[in-house]
């Protein structure tokens, strides 16, 4: 299993902007993230951070399954990359029954362990299973290109979790964008309450 020091150093290795290498400095942020929030003592600070999670799994899954899967679908395969899909579908309603739970209740603490293992073994099939194979059919050029369509995907992404849409890079295409809209404003009008 990968820790964020590992993920951070083979980014490393890979040149600035590099799909690869944005998706695991992501990788690894995430599990920052993870850590952050189960050794958080005030709600506040572990709210916000729960809410920074939330919206990053969100961002980058929904850019994965735009971007990387049509690709890692011709270089990994179908079975592959369709597993990834339905786990990142199983995960969006899992982080639907996160948002509802309040942050410091023992149910939350218990889930969100439950959801990091889950999120863990998910990074390290596509660590394993996709990014080797994008790595090997994919040159440098067409992976920064693609580096650039992410973080553009990403900057159109939902912050909350859309079970709806979620495994479907046609869904993402067509539901993203709107979604994105509509959590942008929630996300503003929650901001604005606190």
């Amino acid at each position: 299993m990968s820790t964020a020091a590992e993920e951070r150093a083979r980014a490393a290795e890979l040149p600035e902007g590099d799909v690869i290498r944005i998706l695991l400095e992501q990788h690894a942020r995430i599990r920052d993230l993870f850590a952050e929030v189960q050794s958080a003592t005030d709600a506040q600070h572990k709210s916000e951070t729960f809410d920074e999670l939330r919206a990053l799994l969100a961002m980058h899954e929904t850019a994965e399954e735009m971007v990387l899967r049509p690709v890692s679908s011709q270089s990994a395969g179908k079975e592959v990359t369709d597993a990834r899909n339905e786990e990142e579908a199983e995960a969006n309603k899992v982080l639907v029954e996160l948002e509802k739970l309040d942050v410091s209740s023992p149910d939350f603490d218990h889930q969100l362990a439950e959801f990091e293992k889950s999120v863990s073994d998910h990074a390290e099939a596509e660590e394993t299973q996709e990014f080797p194979e994008v790595l090997s059919s994919a040159d440098e050029k067409a992976r920064v290109r693609m580096g650039t369509m992410l973080t553009t995907a990403e900057k159109t992404a939902p912050t909350h979790p859309h079970p709806s849409a979620a495994g479907s890079p046609t869904a993402q295409w067509i539901a993203g964008p709107f979604a994105s809209l509509l959590d942008h404003a929630k996300d503003a009008l929650q901001k604005a309450a606190s």
